[in-house]
């Protein structure tokens, strides 16, 4: 009974806003992350052919924009859902409590591999992630602004290419991905940086994840697909995407090797390649008890990212053994997040 109580203020919020009673009741809305809204809109369009009478809207925000319209409240005029292209931040997580959200579950959906593409028609780039880090960042291992014009400036080895990146805005999961898995392990490749962070974590963090503003790496906002057309029509422009978007275009485009690896699928799962990264979707608890749709849907998502299934086929690596076994009670059991887990 107390549960039923507590749901009844929620369930008229959710009808009321949304002038459409039933309809509020019937529709799941999705913000976020540029890279998973493939994923989530494939599975949107199989769950609504099996449940004709839901609508599902998912919109391509970013995961940063996308978190903060998901934590700004509770009610029909707030997400439901929320794609993330990396873990929801300690600070996030306080904003949605501080809305009301105090229910947040979180279900990752499989892997992605953060991948560096140029075009088929360029001479092939192979770097590491010193080399990226030292390309991009703009003042690298605090020695002075970035003046590197080509890549065989960064290192005798490589080509006189010139270094043009399109990257993600700072809204974007993907760029907070390629900050962390990255620039920061390509900085941090110097003792002295790596030292650094326990003594000026800030000083770390503006150092090691700060990308130049000359122009050398521009910010190619989240329509991915047009990214991809851009590397293609310029040989020796990198971009930087997920690896889905690799697998759709390999006609296009193929992936630069970072350290001796190139992205595979056998790659990401494994993890040895250094872009491998988790993607998730975050759930509003306090949505899911009155809208029994949510619950559906995440049982449409986990049939969808198991191996073979139909995100697979779309680029998405299937979590194996007790990642496999956690994605699938996560997405069942819908606990909500520990606070303490998350930094």
């Amino acid at each position: 009974m107390a549960r039923i109580w507590l749901a009844l203020p929620l369930a008229a919020a959710l009808t009321a806003c949304g002038g459409g009673g039933n309809n509020a009741a019937q529709q799941i809305k999705i913000v976020g992350s540029s890279t998973v809204y493939p994923f989530t809109t494939a599975v949107a369009e199989a769950f609504q052919k099996a449940n004709p009478g839901t609508s599902v809207i998912v919109e391509s925000t970013g995961t940063g924009a996308g978190i903060k319209l998901f934590c700004e409240g509770v009610g029909s005029k707030f997400p439901d859902m929320v794609n993330a292209s990396r873990p929801m931040k300690k600070s996030e997580y306080d904003n949605c409590v501080a809305a009301g959200a105090k229910q947040i579950i979180e279900v990752p959906i499989g892997i992605d591999g953060l991948t560096l593409i140029e075009s088929n028609k360029a001479e092939p780039l192979k770097v590491s992630l010193a080399d990226i880090y030292a390309a991009v960042a703009a003042n690298p291992y605090g020695k002075g602004p970035n003046k590197a014009q080509t890549w065989k400036d960064v290192n005798p080895a490589l080509p006189a290419i010139k270094i043009r990146v399109l990257g993600p805005p700072p809204t974007s999961g993907t760029r907070d991905s390629f900050a962390e898995l990255m620039l920061t392990k390509g900085c941090e490749s110097d003792p002295a940086m790596k030292a650094l962070k326990k003594s000026d974590e800030a000083k770390h963090k503006d150092l090691c994840t700060k990308v130049r503003e000359d122009g050398v790496f521009v910010e190619a906002g989240e329509n991915d697909n047009l990214l991809v057309q851009k590397v293609e029509s310029d040989p020796g422009t990198i971009g930087v995407l997920g690896y889905s978007f690799l697998a759709e275009n390999a006609d296009k485009i193929r992936p630069v090797e970072i350290d001796g690896v190139a992205p595979t699928e056998a790659t990401i799962q494994n993890l040895s390649y250094p872009g491998a990264r988790k993607l998730y979707i975050y759930v509003k608890g306090e949505h899911a008890a009155v809208k029994p749709s949510i619950k559906a849907f995440l049982a449409q998502y986990a049939k969808e990212w198991a191996t073979g299934g139909l995100l697979e086929k779309r680029g998405l690596v299937p979590f194996t053994g007790a990642d496999a076994q956690g994605a699938t009670k996560a997405a069942t059991e819908m606990t909500p997040l520990d606070a303490k887990n998350l930094k």
